[in-house]
């Protein structure tokens, strides 16, 4: 099945609030568990980057499971990023946690360098992919760490709508909506590998961490073409 691109930023207030409210206690607890797992040496302080925050419950999630480090979140949508402030105050990490609106791969950010790349569910909604992996060099700290996590498109629009039944049946129909649209647009395996062979940044795993997610991870080491 060829990949069907959809648009990139959530930024319909309707939308965001759905998607704020929804139910990812399973899959986003499993980024943080996978996280933990798979960067074992990862210090314990320092400063991350969320690209592509949203709500920015990952950012939250993350900062409660490393009170060590500080979290920076960049997403493009204002609605978004209203409902992550709002999150991030009732959580009482606005100590930790800060949002900034962005729009990939160009915009600023508060830090030059982070010890962490960190995101979720961004890579599918880009135009251009290779995106991510700018930001990644640009913003990277020498030798810092990159964890990666996004959906990974099925065979076929059968799969699609049968994951669709068994993970968001629950769900309003916005984002069932929005679920199968955004599996249909994600990469596989192979493409992302390519991605990253395009970036210098082969030495990067890449892993299907689940029926519909890939994971990609580990310590950045830009070759001196690369490096900025």
């Amino acid at each position: 099945m060829q990949r069907t691109p959809e648009p990139e930023l959530m930024d319909d207030e309707a939308q965001a609030l759905a998607y704020a409210r929804a139910d990812f206690e399973e899959p986003h607890s499993r980024v943080i568990a996978l996280l933990r797992e798979r960067l074992p040496d990862l210090p314990a302080a320092g400063a991350a980057l969320d690209l592509g925050c949203g709500p920015a419950d990952i950012s939250i999630r993350f900062a409660r499971a490393f009170p060590g480090w500080s979290v920076d979140g960049v997403d493009g949508s204002e609605p978004m990023l209203r409902l992550g402030r709002l999150a991030i105050e009732a959580a009482g990490l606005s100590d930790r946690v800060a949002l900034v609106r962005a729009y990939l791969p160009d915009g600023a950010v508060p830090r030059r360098r982070y010890d962490l790349i960190l995101s979720n569910s961004l890579l599918h909604h880009l135009r251009d992919p290779l995106a991510i992996w700018s930001c990644v060099r640009r913003w990277a700290a020498p030798e810092a760490h990159v964890f990666i996590v996004d959906l990974m498109r099925p065979e076929s629009r059968e799969v699609a709508q049968r994951m669709v039944d068994t993970y968001a049946a629950g769900e309003p129909d916005v984002l069932q909506h929005d679920f199968f649209h955004s599996l249909l647009a994600a990469y596989r395996r192979e493409e992302v590998e390519a991605q990253l062979a395009a970036f210098g940044l082969a030495h990067l795993q890449v892993i299907e961490a689940s029926d519909r997610h890939l994971a990609v991870f580990g310590r950045l080491l830009l070759s001196p073409a690369f490096s900025e």
